[in-house]
């Protein structure tokens, strides 16, 4: 049966056996990788959570198990901006430390094409969650780190352009420093630090604006209102409150 005719895609089976729970879950993955190729986005994401759903739960990761994707280094020269994030990883060979990290590979390679998917499919929000996952079975991950901050790129909130300016910090330690890759990333890197302060400014004005709105709800019942209140700088970094009628 088609991982796109299950029910519910992410239970995990009983599967008790290493070398099956692996094998199904890298069939399910390869089928994913058909559909994505295809442009059948809906069915890749399933398939895709099916094989997550061969694996066991994560255990704590203390130490990254890759620096990137051994079978996909076409990200050279790409720019991140094209169609890099919404790329499917099919990391055919790894060499295993144990069952948690061979589980803990699968499982990032997975959250990561999940990701991918919802790149594809505009769901940015779910894009960054599912790359996070991946990033915490192993948070040295290339293309995690690239959808994730893309994907937040276009969320376009203070929160997000912040976090996608951590992954672009994260990126360039990873990077040659004359690479092509690093070169992108830190042109990414200046043309987001605007659009932070932008974003920043308008979530403050926002929010000062509902407190201002909540104040003068209570304070109407006493006749008073917040532009009653005025706040002078002191010269020591505070500032002075000043009542006036």
């Amino acid at each position: 049966m088609s991982a796109s005719s299950s029910h519910h895609v992410d239970d995990e089976s009983a599967c008790t056996d290493v070398e099956a729970c692996l094998r199904r879950a890298d069939e399910l993955k390869l089928e994913g990788n058909d559909h994505f190729r295809a442009s059948r986005w809906s069915e890749a994401l399933v398939a895709y959570q099916s094989g997550r759903g061969q694996l066991p739960k994560r255990r704590d990761v203390k130490k990254p198990l890759t620096q990137e994707d051994p079978e996909h280094s076409e990200s050279e020269g790409v720019s991140l901006d094209q169609e890099l994030p919404g790329e499917p990883d099919s990391n055919e060979a790894f060499e295993a430390k144990g069952d948690d990290a061979a589980f803990s590979q699968a499982r990032a390679i997975l959250n990561a094409n999940i990701g991918a998917c919802y790149v594809k499919l505009g769901e940015h929000a779910h894009a960054v969650e599912a790359c996070t996952e991946a990033l915490r079975d192993d948070p040295n991950y290339i293309k995690a780190l690239q959808r994730r901050a893309a994907s937040n790129e276009v969320l376009d909130t203070w929160t997000s352009l912040t976090s996608a300016q951590e992954d672009y910090n994260t990126l360039l330690k990873l990077f040659p420093e004359n690479s092509t890759q690093c070169t992108e990333v830190q042109r990414n890197h200046k043309k987001l630090q605007p659009r932070v302060e932008a974003a920043q400014k308008k979530e403050t004005a926002e929010m000062l604006g509902k407190l201002k709105g909540l104040g003068n709800s209570i304070l109407g019942n006493f006749g008073l209102s917040t532009d009653n209140f005025q706040f002078t700088p002191n010269g020591q970094g505070g500032y002075s409150m000043n009542f006036a009628r």
